[in-house]
């Protein structure tokens, strides 16, 4: 009988092309060609038809055993190709314990974030608490409660971030405007917020970062981080703030460097003055650095006004106290001769990895 012919050859040659499938993709290319729709077996079991009623009992139970013969083979061929696969991927991701590990480059902190944690750290221990305000500022804030007159320069757009607000309610139940909203161009702000929640004594900094619509050269940034400091408290002097700050240059530039005071003009500070540090190129020789004067800004300071104790609801006969500015860039470049601010800014690991 030929179908029956037909049957143990297709079978045969089944097992034999199983035997030598070496993927799982070829293992189911051979399925398709023998038991899918249009596959050799299943065209052979169609025939059945065809065949005489005394002749289909043996064809159909042979055409199942073949059937069934086929799709074991089937199902083991995959088994067996499949735990092949598994072990070849398990040898190929296999880690010899044995081999040295793959050195990792430490990474370290910016130097403005180093610069930063070290003026923490130096007030910290002179026992002044750090705290923190928020980026975007009302002019009260800004400007008004720490003295500064609607006509101070410092409150010009071409000085000033101001942005749009959804008119809010401000400082006394007004409406802020446009003009009322802005990205804090210094930390006083944050000086204000304390005064108005905490009673004296007050001994704080407020580190963060400011924004100035300066154009970026050697000397300016549009964004930079600044240190401010407070104090309030009973019997504050001039000589409370000098002894401070001396303190604070020799632990930031080192116990050699000299300190100078120049009277200067703050709104919000009276007397006010700005501290020189004695250059560390030339040991206050002169030289180019520092202009063959001998001395470096470095700061901003004076002893609080009272109109701004007036604004935050302290009583200025009782207490006074002090204030001060720094640059936390500014120290960065005066500490290891940068010349320029920019550098700070680029990202470039050849310069950064020095530090």
């Amino acid at each position: 009988m030929s179908l029956l012919d037909d049957l143990k050859a297709i079978e045969e040659q089944a097992l034999i092309d199983l035997e030598n499938a070496d993927s799982l993709e070829t293992l189911e290319q051979i399925r398709i060609a023998i038991t899918g729709k249009r596959g050799s077996l299943t065209a052979a079991m169609k025939m059945m038809g065809r065949l005489v009623p005394e002749e289909r009992p043996v064809v159909g139970k042979l055409a199942n055993e073949v059937r069934a013969n086929v799709e074991a083979a089937l199902a083991t061929r995959k088994l067996e190709l499949e735990k092949a696969k598994l072990a070849a991927r398990i040898d190929a991701e296999a880690v010899d314990v044995t081999l040295p590990g793959r050195y990792l480059p430490q990474g370290t902190q910016h130097l403005i974030n180093q610069i930063r944690e070290e003026i923490e750290d130096i007030f910290v221990s002179l026992g002044y608490t750090v705290e923190d305000g928020p980026y975007v500022e009302t002019t009260w804030y800004n400007f008004t409660a720490l003295n500064a007159p609607e006509d101070h320069p410092s409150r010009s757009s071409k000085d000033t971030f101001y942005v749009v607000d959804n008119a809010p309610e401000g400082k006394e139940g007004h409406v802020l405007g446009e003009s009322d909203v802005l990205l804090r161009t210094q930390t006083s702000g944050v000086q204000v917020h304390t005064m108005e929640e905490k009673k004296p004594p007050i001994y704080m900094i407020c580190p963060g970062t400011v924004f100035r619509p300066d154009t970026a050269d050697a000397n300016h940034l549009s964004q930079f981080t600044q240190v401010e400091g407070l104090v309030v408290d009973e019997g504050i002097t001039f000589g409370d703030l000098k002894g401070t700050l001396d303190h604070f240059c020799r632990e930031i530039f080192g116990a050699e460097r000299a300190t100078r005071y120049r009277p200067h003009f703050f709104p919000f500070t009276e007397p006010s003055c700005e501290v020189d540090v004695s250059c560390g190129v030339c040991h206050g020789a002169g030289c180019r650095f520092c202009k063959n004067t001998g001395w470096l800004e470095i700061l901003g300071c004076g002893m609080v006004d009272p109109n701004v104790f007036q604004f935050c609801g302290i009583d200025p006969e009782r207490y006074t106290g002090f204030a001060f500015g720094i640059g936390v860039e500014r120290v960065a470049a005066l500490r290891y001769d940068l010349p320029d601010l920019r550098m700070l800014m680029t990202g470039d690991m050849r310069f950064l990895r020095q530090f």
